[in-house]
């Protein structure tokens, strides 16, 4: 039987060699994915930069191949794509993104490491309740603290807010819509007072597609803006706190059983 290459992500299981990954680090940028190719895996192979969910294959020092993939922004673009991934047999998945904190210790250049998710997410509600748990998996989360312990990394683990949109969902008014809907209002207090750590795009869908397909899943998110002060992206500090999140995670993976 002929190669079955993927549509969305452009390739298929034969196209991942002898020693095929069963491990993946997710990012939503296709420079990410580029980027930890070539700065932390070995004999790098490109395997797709098809509609920029540019993917590579390589060893880590350790010698375990790895995927280095990339899921699109939001959660219908990532549930495509893990889809597919776990048809090419990836059984573990670390999402490694950026996130805006909402506590006020939690500063920009640090990472927050998700143990589950408020999952307010369409994609997530195609593939399972909203009563179904978006909770990470507890021994790759505990891979990724003791990595990050390792590493002095500055980091913070609890509950994620994962919404579908970048401004109205996260309460954003410095925008094209400055006028929120009365239900969008106050949200982020709200969700301050309910200890929610950080928002980002993906993870609550990533964590009920693990419970849903049977693989595991955790994420990993550098804090690149602190929206207690403002709700700007820091760039200034955003390649550290992605650094620091992409180390923290290829560390973490160089652990895994």
């Amino acid at each position: 039987m002929p190669n079955q290459r993927f549509y969305h992500i452009g390739f298929g299981l034969d196209d991942l060699g002898s020693s095929p990954p069963s491990i993946a680090l997710l990012s939503g940028d296709p420079e990410r994915s580029r980027l930890i190719a070539q700065t932390y895996l070995q004999d790098v192979h490109v395997l797709s930069e098809n509609r920029g969910l540019n993917s590579y294959v390589g060893y880590l020092p350790n010698g375990r191949t790895i995927l280095s993939a990339t899921s699109g922004m939001g959660a219908p673009s990532l549930s495509i794509v893990v889809n597919e991934l776990i048809q090419v047999g990836i059984r573990q998945i670390i999402r490694i993104g950026t996130c805006g904190s909402i506590q006020p210790y939690i500063g920009v250049g640090s990472v927050v490491i998700s143990s589950a998710a408020l999952c307010r997410q369409g994609a997530a509600n195609d593939i399972a309740p909203v009563e179904y748990p978006a909770a990470a998996d507890p021994f790759l989360t505990v891979a990724l603290v003791k990595a990050a312990r390792k590493l002095n990394v500055e980091h913070y683990i609890g509950i994620t807010a994962s919404v579908d949109t970048f401004y109205e969902g996260q309460e954003r008014t410095d925008s094209a819509n400055p006028n929120l809907m009365r239900s969008l209002h106050g949200i982020t207090e709200e969700y301050r007072q309910l200890n929610i750590l950080n928002y980002e795009m993906e993870c609550g869908t990533l964590f009920k597609m693990a419970g849903v397909y049977n693989f595991t899943a955790a994420a990993i998110c550098g804090v690149v803006a602190g929206r207690t002060v403002s709700e700007n992206i820091i760039l200034e500090q955003k390649d550290i706190a992605i650094r620091n999140a992409i180390a923290t995670a290829v560390h973490a993976a160089e652990t895994l059983e």
